[in-house]
């Protein structure tokens, strides 16, 4: 009697401890094929046939429709170009080149994938409506306080991701070849 109470144990914390761990991915978004340039990480096979189990449950139970190869891209950025984790404190800078895609947009969200409510109602910047300069070149502020130009506000005390969506990109086929300098930069400003 006593193996069997024993292997009973081991197999109720066996599953017990796997239940725990797979609610805890299914909860963080942790994926696996997860493709890293720079702050941004992408997961280009969450919304095809071979998107991982972890993937496939964060779907059903957030409910969100991942983009399709023939759709685009998504990439999340929780941390800047250095390396730091995105804080309200601080402004940012994005800016730097863009892949080829129809159509970019540019969101603050909150690490749960939902819109932060802000008075300005401004959650974020599409290719259309940038202000860009002479040259083509664009820079987005994302700051608390109000800034001239491209401005993307955040609440003061906000734990927020950055959500970059390529529509119609070309490059779906070959997202895992993408590099840092193929994506803009998050660039940390000032820290208050």
């Amino acid at each position: 009697m006593g193996i069997f109470v024993k292997t009973l144990a081991v197999a109720l914390g066996g599953a017990a401890l796997g239940l725990f761990a797979t609610s805890l991915s299914v909860e963080r978004g942790f994926m696996f094929d997860a493709v890293q340039a720079g702050p941004w990480t992408g997961w280009p096979k969450a919304g095809t046939s071979e998107a991982d189990p972890y993937a496939k449950a964060m779907t059903a139970r957030t409910g969100e429709m991942p983009l399709g190869p023939a759709e685009g891209l998504t990439f999340v950025a929780r941390e800047d170009s250095a390396g730091r984790r995105l804080a309200a404190a601080c402004d940012y800078v994005v800016s730097g080149p863009m892949p080829t895609a129809r159509y970019w947009t540019l969101t603050v969200m909150s690490p749960t994938g939902r819109l932060i409510d802000h008075p300005t109602q401004r959650y974020g910047f599409t290719s259309a409506e940038v202000l860009r300069a002479a040259d083509g070149d664009y820079a987005v502020t994302v700051s608390r306080h109000a800034r001239p130009g491209n401005w993307l506000p955040v609440a003061e005390d906000a734990t927020y991701v950055l959500v970059l969506r390529l529509y119609d990109s070309a490059n779906s086929a070959n997202a895992s070849t993408l590099r840092a300098d193929e994506l803009p930069s998050v660039v940390a400003e000032r820290c208050a």
